[in-house]
């Protein structure tokens, strides 16, 4: 419904996060073009919007420019959720402005005034400025034509959507971008085998709006707009974290960390491929929801069943967690998702939940997913900000392929730097045996154990062992020995 006497008054879109992009709706009685290459997906969105608002009371008037029927229309339009047949001819008034187009623009204009008074629109949806400038090869009387049905719209409360087939550059330089109180451009990218849809405000007179290129999917239910994670607003930082802890569970590791994981932080836990991290995170959500905290656990390698079904061979059963629902799980495949597509589900579940613990096993898998090499670092730092807003504790594990040589180079990896704690597991071989090694190697503003243990996986999950005094240069995998035991054992 139209919101009542708020100034500025907006009109809502109804496209899924639309709204919140453009600073809370279309601004009463404001012309909008929105532009983009065919195939983009304009007029499935405007059609949408239309919908929408003759779903909700408020008549749309759809205008076509071409001599086509409005049968082609109406057909490639039927498949999606949102349209509703029965409103067609009422509320959501198709017209064909083709007849009067071709007599001229004074002709059109009130023609198109006419009906959207007659019919008592509260939107006016015209599709191909591109087909009108076409016709008339005039840019003067297009000029006019737009201002004149602008003043006419804003007389009557009516909101005007107009597509046209321009990109962007080609726009800004035609008299329409200067006519018109706003501009959305619809554009594709192509990735690989892919295409990528975007959405940007470009201009949007009087109203503050989200900046940069958003992502906009089509699916079965239309258009869904998801916002640039960086430019969402956030509650004000300088709060205070809770001093509890957010423990694993096992009393030797959480004793190294003061009792667990500070909370609302976030954790990176790196290691050897096959050494124990999603074991170890399965301990930590488990752990929360024996606590009785909501806990989310997002994969994206493995189905919850083969996950947790290994997890329990070792000891660790979770499937009384997940019946009671204090456990959740989130399987990611890998495939050709977008990282702001992949971080806005995991930020649903976990508003959904409420979840206080958060577990994404596979950090590389997300990294990948953010296409701009230049824009990882600021995209990971705004989800662990989102996180930490909501009171979550995170914890990312990475599979880390090399951790030798005299340093330990995390330089690839974004969250190692911005994460307050780090976690390290690694294989390291000394006296001929293969010894699983865990260090933390980070936490800030916490007071941690920095001795090296060795753990073990047995029966009962893992178990962490006595500090390795036994030998130096542990972690570069050029280890010498020193003395005489390793992990409490006479060797």
């Amino acid at each position: 419904m139209m919101d009542r006497d708020t100034s500025p008054r907006v009109f809502e879109t109804g496209i899924p996060n639309l709204d919140r992009v453009l600073g809370g709706g279309i601004p009463a009685r404001q012309s909008i073009i929105v532009t983009g290459e065919p195939g983009c997906g304009k007029t499935i969105l405007c059609s949408q919007i239309a919908f929408h608002a003759a779903a909700r009371g408020a008549p749309a008037v759809v205008v076509t420019v071409t001599s086509e029927p409005h049968d082609k229309l109406v057909q490639s339009l039927s498949g999606f959720s949102f349209f509703k047949r029965e409103l067609l001819g009422g509320a959501f008034f198709l017209v064909s402005a083709y007849a009067s187009l071709k007599k001229g623009a004074k002709e059109a204009r009130d023609v198109l005034l006419r009906t959207v008074r007659e019919r008592g629109a509260k939107l006016l949806f015209i599709d191909g400025l591109r087909s009108i400038r076409d016709l008339w090869q005039d840019e003067a009387m297009l000029r006019e034509f737009l201002y004149e049905l602008g003043i006419g719209l804003a007389a009557m409360d009516c909101i005007g959507l107009f597509t046209t087939e321009y990109g962007l550059d080609k726009l800004m330089a035609l008299p329409e971008a200067t006519t018109v109180d706003g501009i959305l451009a619809v554009g594709v990218q192509r990735r690989g085998g892919r295409r990528l849809r975007r959405l940007e405000v470009i201009k949007l007179r009087g109203q503050p709006h989200l900046t940069g290129e958003h992502l906009l999917r089509i699916d079965a239910g239309g258009v869904l707009i998801i916002p640039r994670l960086e430019v969402q607003a956030l509650p004000e930082p300088d709060f205070l974290p809770p001093p509890h802890r957010a423990g694993f569970g096992l009393p030797e590791l959480d004793a190294l960390m003061e009792g667990g994981l500070p909370s609302t932080s976030t954790t990176l836990l790196a290691g050897s491929i096959g050494i124990g991290k999603t074991l170890l995170a399965t301990h930590f959500v488990a752990e929360g929801a024996r606590r009785g905290e909501k806990t989310l656990f997002a994969s994206f390698f493995e189905p919850p069943a083969v996950l947790f079904e290994r997890a329990r061979r070792v000891g660790l059963d979770v499937s009384g967690a997940l019946k009671s629902g204090a456990l959740t799980m989130l399987h990611l495949p890998p495939s050709e998702q977008e990282a702001d597509a992949i971080v806005y589900r995991v930020l649903g579940e976990v508003d959904r939940l409420g979840a206080q613990r958060l577990v994404v096993d596979g950090l590389t898998e997300l990294e990948l997913s953010v296409q701009d090499l230049e824009r990882r670092r600021i995209f990971l730092a705004s989800f662990s900000a989102h996180l930490r807003s909501r009171g979550v504790t995170a914890l990312f594990t990475k599979e880390v392929s090399k951790i030798s040589g005299a340093e330990l180079d995390f330089s690839d990896t974004p969250i190692a730097l911005l994460a307050e704690n780090v976690l390290l597991l690694r294989y390291v071989e000394l006296r001929g045996r293969i010894h699983r090694i865990l260090s933390i190697l980070k936490m800030r503003d916490s007071k941690y154990d920095g001795n090296l243990r060795e753990f073990e996986i047995n029966d009962s999950g893992i178990r962490v062992l006595a500090p390795l005094r036994s030998a130096v240069g542990l972690l570069t995998g050029q280890a010498r020995p020193l003395g005489t035991s390793i992990g409490g054992e006479e060797q």
